[in-house]
């Protein structure tokens, strides 16, 4: 079986793809995975780190308030048409998944004008409109929210299969983790962080509420920041003597979810089905520009299921977010039923859901390529 996977801009759309990848790669070892992205997206660099094949071809999105810049997306794109159209015509994949990200469009359209298969997998409750649109001429999409069903036009080929998560998320050992992070045994842990770029807002408010905490309550933070904020927040927590680890980014962010009592975060969907396999209580602050509001409807999913508190991004404050704290952490019931309700909304089994339907898709092609032939021999 050999599978194209298109995909990229955001670690919401690559990591889904590398998670299949990584299922297709354990259960079918002579399988090909190739993957389709842009050299400016995180794929670049996380694609080939997970051990992955990458091409690439050129897309952009049209920028909502920059219309003038929409010629220039229009050439792009039809230019990422034709490469995309010449990239499937040679590769020749079985099947071609589509995860989402500009890139994501032109590929599906190849795959479909070249007569391969075409799975879609949808992160967000609500789609994005590139998705919606190829929905219509998909063979298959998967949905990780059930609520995403009513957004499309055409129902019959969607399934709810969750939204795929690499196999290490769950591998985190919490004693090692207190090691790693040069933590204190037995201190609560709140682990802070706003995506992989950071989230100035969230920054500033951790930063205010371990102000307000310190000698208050007994509790240690680790903060991924960001590249931006990084050097500044690390001087104020060194400065000031905050019980916090400053981190720009984390590649090993199944450690913190390993340490983590309570985690504060964006609700994009890859972070909710993360820290939903690992049974983590989370404080959601939904990004407030996200497309159609939609990770407000994401995390809403998880507040009406008693499996994650939310606090408006324009509500955030460091006050605000030092008294959630205070409050989730003096209530160790509370928190172990948000962990357990957290856990009843996870699909452990969505990258294998979606690879036994590339492996269906993939041998149906196969056995229809072969029919004339064998009529042929007849």
């Amino acid at each position: 079986m050999k599978v194209l996977i298109a995909g990229g801009g955001t670690g919401g759309h690559v990591y889904p793809g590398i998670a299949v990848a990584e299922e297709i790669r354990r259960t079918h070892p002579d399988s090909e995975v190739l993957f389709v992205g842009t050299r400016r997206g995180l794929e670049a660099q996380a694609v080939p780190e997970a051990g992955f094949r990458i091409r690439y071809v050129m897309t952009r999105g049209f920028p909502r308030r920059a219309w003038w810049r929409w010629p220039w997306a229009l050439v792009s794109n039809i230019l990422g048409i034709v490469q995309a159209l010449w990239l499937v015509g040679s590769e020749k994949p079985d099947v071609v998944l589509g995860t989402g990200g500009y890139v994501s469009g032109p590929v599906s359209l190849a795959a479909r004008l070249l007569g391969r298969p075409l799975i879609l997998q949808e992160q967000n409750s609500v789609p994005g409109l590139a998705n919606r649109w190829l929905a219509q001429i998909a063979d298959e999409v998967h949905l990780s929210f059930i609520e995403a069903r009513s957004y499309f036009r055409r129902r019959d080929h969607l399934r709810v299969s969750g939204n795929p998560i690499r196999a290490y998320i769950l591998s985190g050992d919490r004693a090692q983790a207190m090691q790693e992070f040069g933590l204190t045994a037995g201190r609560p842990t709140v682990f802070v962080f706003g995506g992989s770029r950071g989230a100035h807002r969230i920054n500033e408010a951790a930063l205010d509420a371990m102000r307000r905490l310190k000698g208050r309550v007994d509790v240690q933070f680790i903060l991924q920041t960001g590249r931006q904020d990084f050097e500044a927040v690390k001087a104020s927590v060194e400065q000031e003597q905050l019980p916090a680890r400053v981190l720009p980014f984390l590649r090993r962010i199944h450690m913190a979810y390993a340490v983590a009592d309570l985690v504060v975060c964006r609700s994009g969907a890859m972070t909710l089905a993360e820290i939903a396999a690992c049974g983590t209580p989370a404080i959601l602050v939904p990004y407030p520009h996200a497309a159609h509001d939609h990770q407000v409807v994401n995390a809403s999913n998880l507040v009406d299921r008693g499996a994650a508190a939310m606090v408006l991004d324009r509500e955030l404050t460091g006050e605000r977010l030092a008294n959630e704290v205070a409050h989730w952490l003096s209530d160790r019931q509370a928190l172990s039923r948000m962990s357990a309700n957290a856990r009843t909304f996870a699909r452990p089994d969505a990258a294998e859901r979606i690879v036994r339907s590339l492996e269906r898709w993939s041998q149906g092609r196969r056995a229809a390529a072969a029919a004339p032939t064998e009529e042929a021999s007849d």
